[in-house]
């Protein structure tokens, strides 16, 4: 651009060019209006546009604000409706873009927040309900704790105390105090050992055993108060929470006072009745001794057959009928064994004797009605079998006895028994001043005899038929006949057998081979076939020569020749 003279100093646009093969230049010139024009035109027309179009950006951008601002503007208002607890409102969703995306997120903070908002308002209307339900519990506590007859001392998991009810109040003269160690709350309660002057070690029991989660009991406790002093009996235990810990102690304690008193007037009492038991002791043991002096002159069953517990009891002239067992046994030859012995050793000899007896006797179920010299008279109240047994017995055990005699140098004892069941009459007989116990009536008599004829057979036992037939089995026992005799004052027979279940054993056997032989012999004679019955005795005797029945009946038939 280029400002040329005589165009009033207006640019103009100059353009100069060569003219080919010529020394010559074109120049061409234009004013600047000229040559601007078109632009100033187009700049004004791009203005227009420009304008045009920031009228119409600006207008868009005005909407698209709006149409932003307005579901924030709208969130916001939620938000603040929100802020005032009105937690039913949900923002609308208008878009599916961010803000649409941030109304849903809000919808369901709320929603989740008005859910915990219930809940914690149930949880709060059931935590109210409870805790109005404990203040009942602890009410109704207090109330049963004051209204115990015992004092109730609590204290916490530290071992602090936390409560007293009345009574403990009563009994320890003061209520909750605090301190800081158990010997700090011996000394404020001032308890002691029972019967010391030393205060109670708490470590033994109560409260450091208690918070252990061990329960205790003490019955030696004092509490000591200025007008007096009360003796305690106290329980504890442990009160645990809901995970295993201790939460508290309770101790129950109350006064024994009167248990005291009534333990002391026990032991008085008991004292007294120890030593009035002891007199009484010496005078029953006195009196059992009397008793059992009487009982070995006058036996227990003959008191119990006539329906008395005592010999004071006894009259004369007590009597009672009965169905009994009698046994008689008497020494054979006493006489000329008496003749080689002092007084004393005959007394010493009887006693021995009889010693070894009595056993075989009582324990059969009999007892020993007399004594006659060498012999003795037994009864019993039971089944014949007791008889029987009791005969055997004594004579196996004279079998050990004579045994004994031998070795010692002496010869052997024989002895004879005899037993008969029948009815008797028990009773006293005597005079004034003295009176004895005995037994009376033909089966006593039957059965004296019948140990008189174990002489004349030379055999060691003899029954009659009345005991045969009450025996219970009479298979049980080696039991064969051996003749028919007449009570005296009587015209009926009475068969008399003999048990030789106490022979020898060698004897025993034969016996018992030869028992039916025999038995058909002794019935042969008995019915005067003495010839037959003399061979069926010889048979007899051939395999047990030591047969004395056998030999007597074959003697007796001979002699019917």
């Amino acid at each position: 651009m280029l400002r040329l003279i005589g165009t009033n100093d207006r640019l103009s646009a100059v353009a100069i060019a060569p003219l080919e093969n010529q020394p010559w230049y074109v120049l061409f010139v234009q004013p600047q209006s000229a040559f601007l024009a078109p632009i100033e035109a187009q700049t004004r027309t791009a203005l227009l546009l420009s304008l045009v179009i920031a009228s119409v950006v600006t207008l868009v951008a005005l909407l698209l604000v709006q149409s932003l601002t307005k579901p924030i503007l709208s969130l916001t208002k939620r938000v603040a409706q929100f802020k005032s607890e009105n937690l039913n409102y949900r923002v609308p969703i208008e878009s599916k873009d961010e803000v649409g995306n941030l109304a849903d997120t809000f919808n369901k903070m709320i929603e989740r927040l008005q859910d915990y908002t219930e809940s914690l308002e149930q949880k709060n209307a059931a935590l109210l309900s409870a805790e109005a339900q404990l203040r009942d519990s602890e009410s109704r506590l207090s109330k049963l704790l004051e209204a115990m007859p015992v004092g109730v001392f609590v204290t916490d998991s530290q071992g602090q105390p936390y409560y007293v009810n009345r009574i403990g109040q009563q009994l320890l003269g003061k209520g909750v105090v605090p301190a800081d160690t158990i010997e700090k709350l011996v000394a404020v309660y001032q308890i002691y050992i029972a019967g010391t002057q030393q205060n109670y070690n708490l470590e033994i029991f109560t409260i450091p055993k208690l918070l252990r989660g061990e329960s205790a009991n003490a019955d030696n406790i004092e509490i000591r108060r200025p007008d007096r002093v009360i003796p305690i009996e106290a329980w504890g235990t442990p009160i645990f929470d809901d995970r295993g810990k201790i939460a508290y102690t309770i101790i129950a304690f109350q006064d024994i006072s009167e248990r005291r008193t009534i333990e002391a007037d026990r032991e008085k009492f008991t004292e007294e009745l120890s030593q009035l038991n002891r007199d009484l002791k010496k005078a029953l043991d006195a009196q059992l001794q009397l008793t059992h002096a009487y009982g070995r002159f006058v036996p227990h069953q003959f008191l119990d057959l006539l329906g008395y517990e005592s010999i004071v009891d006894v009259k004369l002239g007590d009597r009672v009928q009965k169905t009994m067992s009698v046994l008689f046994a008497d020494i054979r030859d006493f006489t000329s064994l008496s003749e080689r012995m002092t007084p004393h050793e005959n007394f010493k000899f009887i006693n021995h004797y009889l010693m070894r007896t009595e056993p075989c006797i009582t324990a059969n179920n009999g007892f020993i009605d007399k004594y006659i010299g060498d012999g003795i008279m037994a009864l019993f109240d039971g089944i014949a079998d007791d008889a029987v047994k009791a005969g055997i017995a004594i004579l196996e055990n004279l079998a050990e006895y004579n045994l004994t005699r031998e070795e010692r140098g002496y010869g052997p004892i024989e002895i004879g028994i005899g037993i008969n069941t029948g009815s008797l009459m028990l009773g006293t007989v005597g005079g004034e001043n003295r009176m004895d116990g005995t037994a009376i009536g033909d089966a006593v008599n039957l059965a004296s005899r019948l140990e008189g004829l174990t002489k004349n057979y030379g055999v060691p036992l003899l029954i009659s038929h009345h005991t045969f037939s009450s025996l219970t089995v009479p298979g049980n026992y080696q039991i064969r006949p051996i003749d028919r005799v007449k009570v005296k004052g009587k015209s009926e027979l009475v068969t008399v057998y003999e048990v030789f279940d106490a022979d020898p054993p060698e004897v025993r056997s034969a016996k018992s081979a030869t028992k039916a032989v025999f038995e058909k012999a002794w019935m042969l004679y008995r019915n005067g076939d003495f010839d037959e019955a003399a061979k069926l005795f010889e048979d007899c005797l051939s395999q047990n020569s030591v047969d004395k029945v056998a030999a007597i009946y074959l003697d007796r038939c001979r002699q019917q020749d």
